[in-house]
């Protein structure tokens, strides 16, 4: 089936009553705001993503790492340890996230999972331009690795996900970690990553600007902000779509939506990570736009409970 003819599936009526309630807000793009006062506007958003679960216990605190310490939020599911270990790092563009955003998210995975999920702040562009954000993603990971028994979790069952940007991060700390020998990782959660600076294919030039994706100018705001060198955009690190060999990369679930602009990045990293000999499954949502793991929409709770499930399978030994 072709993209044209794909295209032609609706949005979910959910979704389509979200897009009008924020149209009638008539925000303007996000490239136009000071970035202190567009991050505040995402922080803003947290109170359209429902009531956050409770969990048995949620811990802020920081940890040591070479380029300055890290602050990570650990929450703690319900039961008796050791449990297993999901390293997850927010979205938002590099730049706008943070611990709050994905709060909820993070929740939601931790029981659904029954996972210790540790969330990492990493430090966000442009107070901090690559390759900040992966060696602080790399280092969290390594620190969580090393002590494990520490916060009541089992170093042998370690996974790496995150959303968006986040995802960008978990796939390029699972390629740094095969890389570098350690630690080792039983699976990556891939939800919409970002995975392909280049911004040439079919989904990021036909969505750019609907159905609530960035338009290119903010593309490029957030490139810019978070990048130094234009030559930086083929590094695998910042593109990991463009690492030539994905063999050894532990198991994925990459979850993508067909109005999102960074679907077939995805989807193509799901079918190189398969030629490679990775398992993975590709699970594409219709009628579904970027962002939707965290909101209230149907499908949103579909999402969540088949990332929990993959977590929950691939942590069994």
């Amino acid at each position: 089936m072709t993209e044209e003819i794909e295209d032609q599936i609706a949005l979910h009526p959910q979704v389509e009553a979200y897009l009008d309630r924020l149209a009638r807000f008539n925000f303007g793009e996000l490239h136009t705001f000071p970035v202190e006062q567009a991050r505040e506007g995402v922080r803003r958003g947290i109170a359209l993503l429902g009531e956050p679960e409770a969990v048995a216990d949620v811990e802020d605190r920081m940890i040591p790492a070479a380029n300055g310490d890290i602050r990570v939020r650990i929450y703690t599911p319900a039961g008796e340890g050791p449990f297993p270990l999901l390293v997850f790092f927010h979205g938002g563009g590099f730049m706008l996230g943070d611990l709050d955003t994905h709060d909820g998210l993070c929740r939601s995975l931790a029981n659904g999972a029954e996972s210790i999920v540790v969330s990492v702040d990493y430090p966000r562009a442009p107070e901090h331009r690559f390759p900040a954000a992966p060696d602080a993603c790399y280092a969290a990971t390594q620190w969580v690795a090393d002590n494990a028994a520490g916060i009541g979790g089992d170093p042998a069952r370690i996974a790496v996900g995150g959303d968006s940007a986040g995802g960008n991060l978990a796939a390029v700390v699972a390629q740094t970690a095969r890389d570098h020998g350690g630690p080792t990782l039983v699976f990556q959660l891939l939800i919409y990553p970002d995975l392909d600076f280049r911004r040439t294919n079919y989904s990021i030039r036909e969505y750019a600007g609907k159905y609530g994706n960035i338009g290119k100018a903010t593309q490029h705001w957030f490139m810019d902000n978070y990048l130094t060198t234009e030559e930086e955009k083929l590094d695998p690190r910042v593109s990991p779509l463009l690492a030539l060999d994905l063999a050894g990369l532990p198991p994925a679930l990459v979850i993508t939506a067909q109005y999102d602009a960074l679907r077939d990045e995805g989807e193509q990293y799901g079918r190189r990570l398969e030629a490679a000999g990775v398992s993975v499954t590709v699970s594409r949502y219709p009628g579904m736009i970027h962002e939707f793991v965290r909101h209230t929409f149907d499908d949103s709770e579909k999402a969540r409970t088949e990332a929990a499930t993959a977590l929950r399978k691939a942590f069994v030994r």
